[in-house]
């Protein structure tokens, strides 16, 4: 395929032109209480082709192999057109690789049958569904293998499969009226290996929402926090992560201003990490759409912005290094700046020690949807705890926090010692992005302004 996707863009009169072909097979199995609601599997392929002509740039994307050759010739007059019609485009330069990426996996999924996806989501799910005060689940086994081959008329030949797996979903407690719920997810970049024998974290996840039965509403409030790692990625990801996508800010003057580098985002406990390259996680890939090796990047240290995520349109944008963060949701989709795996880094204590230098507040556990509004955000958590003298009380339920990203960031004094990265991913930036991981350690974070009732 690459030779042949090397001669169809052979002779292009363009200055730039690359061409992406691939497959991506898509295996879903969902459950809704007893009933088997869906099991089957999808597969499609379509190509996205980019041109670069006198400044202006264009995308066409096709499913037919038929339609290519015409694709290219309307790829490189859209490109023309654009030229001297707005910012003139220029991109980073990098060099060229030929490369071809096979996953580690530990139990290829491909070839697992689909009867044994079916009977391990049953397994999961009565093990929820049997526990006292459940009245409902609705969970999912989810598989997304993608195998892509880029070319460029730069000299880069690249094939690589990204595959990810994933079992996640809700556990829903009821009782007298009242309906609580959880989520719960496995999952990895690993195979079949990360959604095995983990029979406790379902136990665990109905157990919780039958717990939250007898928790009380927060009581809405300014409160000194801990949040755990869940709680801290979502946070991570979507009130500062998103900010760090060049794209994001490259319009927006005053914002770009507040993320220059150099600038002291943060206290100087907050040291940030964007690691696309961490093995068998959701995040992992070693290429971008655009066939640029990902590399690692420190986005913040000891509170000081150092670094940005950048396709090779906004890398010359900002003058600033190419980062490998440019990524598609599929062949239907050009590719845009997105995250990979974010993290916060951890610190040297331990919990019980962060719960105890926090002394009075509250523990929050565990993201449950949210949005951001410029620098503002607004988070739910699934449940939480209050917290008298460092020690752990009375369960609380319908918890919202709430914020300025720039004053959250100085307001955070301290973190523990264990780090836990997300094992399935997700964000809706334009595209659907599944290969978006995130976490960190606890995170101790003074006057949270948190909703309730």
């Amino acid at each position: 395929m690459l030779e042949k996707l090397k001669k169809i863009i052979s002779g292009a009169e363009a200055d730039y032109l690359d061409i992406r072909y691939e497959v991506k097979k898509t295996t879903t199995v969902a459950m809704a209480g007893r009933e088997l609601k869906k099991a089957g599997s999808n597969s499609t392929d379509g190509f996205v082709v980019r041109a670069l002509k006198d400044g202006g740039f264009s995308s066409v994307t096709v499913t037919r192999e038929d339609d290519v050759p015409e694709a290219v010739k309307l790829v490189v007059q859209g490109a023309s057109a654009m030229a001297g019609g707005g910012k003139t485009v220029t991109l980073a330069d990098v060099e060229p690789v030929q490369d071809h990426v096979e996953p580690d996996l530990n139990g290829d999924p491909a070839l697992v049958p689909l009867e044994e996806k079916i009977a391990l989501v049953r397994k999961y799910n009565d093990i929820m569904l049997n526990q006292p005060e459940i009245a409902n689940t609705n969970i999912a086994y989810k598989e997304v293998d993608r195998e892509k081959f880029f070319v460029s008329s730069q000299g880069t030949a690249i094939r690589e499969r990204v595959c990810t797996v994933s079992i996640s979903g809700e556990v829903v407690a009821r009782r007298d009226g009242l309906t609580q719920n959880i989520r719960a997810s496995v999952g990895g970049a690993n195979g079949m290996a990360a959604l095995m024998n983990r029979d406790d974290v379902f136990l665990k996840r109905a157990e919780l929402a039958k717990e939250l039965l007898d928790a009380d509403p927060v009581k809405g409030g300014t409160y000194d926090v801990v949040i755990n790692p869940s709680l801290t990625g979502v946070f991570i990801h979507e009130a500062f992560g998103h900010f760090s996508e060049a794209d994001i800010i490259e319009d927006n003057p005053p914002l770009r201003e507040k993320m220059a580098m150099g600038g002291q985002i943060g206290s100087d406990v907050v040291t940030i990490i964007a690691d696309t390259l961490i093995p068998n996680q959701v995040g992992f890939y070693k290429y971008d759409d655009e066939g640029v090796p990902v590399k690692t990047i420190p986005l913040m240290e000891k509170g000081v912005l150092t670094g940005r995520l950048h396709s090779r349109r906004t890398a010359s944008e900002f003058n600033e290094p190419v980062t490998g963060h440019c990524v598609a949701q599929d062949h239907g989709f050009e590719p845009i700046v997105r995250m990979g795996t974010i993290y916060l880094e951890k610190g040297e204590m331990s919990r019980k020690e962060l719960l105890k230098q926090m002394g009075d507040g509250l523990y929050l556990c565990d993201g449950k949807g949210g949005q951001t509004s410029g620098e503002n955000f607004t988070f739910g958590a699934q449940y939480g705890y209050l917290v008298k003298n460092g020690e752990i009380q009375k369960m609380v339920r319908d918890i919202n926090i709430m914020g300025n990203l720039f004053t959250t960031m100085k307001n955070i004094e301290a973190m523990d010692d264990h780090m836990k990265l997300s094992e399935s991913g997700g964000c809706g930036k334009g595209q659907l992005n599944i290969k978006s991981g995130y976490g960190g350690p606890s995170v101790l974070i003074r006057s949270m302004v948190v909703g309730g009732v």
